[in-house]
């Protein structure tokens, strides 16, 4: 091993909306000490995603690969359906695509991400 994994880092036009969003999906409070205005971390339970100011982003087109979505987050969930309602409330909105055990979404800067569910 050469080394271990710090933070999965996600550029966004506004860190601190966009960390708030996460936070609240994830359960994951907002570590003000490592955070600025272009930079702004949540983390617990071993886990740490950043939030890095790109004002120009341009975000995906999913499922259009003219800009693709480059990463994406699954979080695992219980009961779908409250679990959409409530990112939809936070922001997100639905994209193309689902298969079996999963739903696609856009968070509010345009990332993909899934919500994965199991039967």
């Amino acid at each position: 091993m050469i080394g271990q994994l710090r933070s999965v880092v996600i550029d966004c036009p506004d860190p601190r909306s966009l960390a708030t969003f996460y936070s609240e999906l994830l359960g994951l409070p907002v570590d003000d000490g490592a955070s600025d205005d272009t930079w702004v971390v949540i983390a617990g339970s071993g886990h740490r995603l950043a939030f890095q100011a790109a004002p120009a982003l341009r975000p995906p087109t999913w499922p259009d690969p003219a800009v693709p979505q480059q990463l994406h987050l699954d979080v695992q969930v219980e009961d779908i359906e409250a679990a959409e309602s409530r990112v939809l409330a936070l922001g997100a909105r639905r994209l193309p695509g689902q298969g079996e055990g999963f739903r696609v979404y856009a968070d509010p800067a345009g990332h993909p991400f899934c919500l994965v569910f199991v039967d």
